[in-house]
């Protein structure tokens, strides 16, 4: 059977949980009119506050919990100094886990974050993860969350992020300024907010230059091994391209490495454009063109509106905040004339 929740009051109710979790707590901002539809609507579906999530919030941790998908990856890496800075200069500590890219384990992150009773958490979410019940429960229990780079959109927290529509636009537009009409998109996942948005700024480029694109060469492809396999079929197959412009740094990495085994010239013959400016950018050869995508400042950023959340004694609404990011221009696109 299921057990009431704050989420079920404030969903009947029409108002946010925290509000219900402080008409609980007989807070003076919440007013008695509120305070007595609360206590009715907990009176009527038998609500019974959970003493686990009591018992966890009565001291405060100065912890936070930080779930994102790989800490290897160079991206991640650059977030976690920027949340360990923050963290450090507002005087919290910071627990780091890596779903892997595996949805069982971030629900176990999550859960391993109620137990350890951090104030709050901060998470990139899985490339496979659909249902976000386990991010609600985390919500359910009165833990703020904030969402980068990998969001969930439907979810009311809030988010930092990079316009990755507008920086995808100006990738492809630099292309096609530098000469290129037929090129391959390598997209992510469609489930991943950050892998439209890069599609529609691919084609809202051919869009304004009044260019037909090809959805042949709109290929899913997010990693370096599916790249050097995807970019292998389209020169088997004879496809003619001129560009390719990648969703990650790593699948454009990948698209490098076959084209020069097929010793297909970067960029007189074909121009890479990928996303991130990842290390491997830096060192893979020809040096890769990118967008920058600023992980120190986004993972500085999220905590600060974390921190700023949880000790913020009225209720803030939900915020979303756009790190700026530039196109950085190396050696695997031609120069603009």
């Amino acid at each position: 059977m299921h057990r009431a929740t704050i989420k079920d009051i404030a969903k009947i109710l029409g108002i946010s949980p925290s509000t219900v979790s402080r008409a609980l707590k007989d807070h003076p901002d919440i007013s008695e009119k509120t305070k007595k539809a609360v206590l009715e609507q907990a009176s009527k579906l038998k609500y019974r506050p959970n003493t686990l999530a009591l018992n966890l919030r009565k001291n405060k941790s100065n912890t936070i919990g930080v779930i994102i998908p790989q800490i290897v990856h160079y991206f991640f890496s650059s977030v976690i100094s920027g949340i360990e800075d923050c963290a450090h200069e507002k005087g919290y500590t910071v627990i780091v886990t890596q779903s892997n890219e595996l949805v069982e384990r971030e629900i176990d992150n999550t859960t391993a974050m109620i137990s350890s009773g951090v104030e709050g958490v901060l998470i990139s979410r899985t490339k496979q993860t659909t249902d976000f019940s386990h991010f609600t429960q985390l919500m359910s229990y009165d833990i703020p969350i904030v969402f980068f780079d990998r969001i969930c959109p439907t979810l009311k927290t809030d988010k930092v992020i990079v316009n990755d529509e507008y920086a995808a636009f100006l990738a492809t537009e630099y292309l096609i300024k530098t000469g290129c009409r037929k090129i391959v998109h390598f997209k992510g996942p469609d489930n991943l907010e950050i892998s439209t948005k890069r599609l529609t700024g691919f084609l809202e480029a051919f869009h304004e230059y009044n260019l037909p694109y090809e959805k042949d060469l709109i290929i899913t492809c997010d990693n370096f091994e599916e790249a050097i396999v995807q970019t292998q079929k389209l020169i088997d197959n004879k496809i003619t391209f001129d560009g390719i412009f990648t969703v990650n740094d790593d699948s454009a990495a990948g698209a490098i490495v076959t084209l020069n085994k097929n010793r297909i010239s970067i960029p007189d013959q074909v121009s890479v454009f990928g996303y991130s400016n990842d290390l491997i950018s830096k060192i893979i050869s020809p040096k890769l063109s990118t967008v920058e995508q600023p992980g120190y400042e986004m993972g500085y950023t999220a905590t600060r509106l974390l921190i700023e959340r949880i000790e913020s004694e009225k209720e803030i609404r939900p915020r979303t905040e756009v790190v700026s990011t530039k196109l950085v221009l190396r050696e695997s696109t031609k120069t603009l004339v």
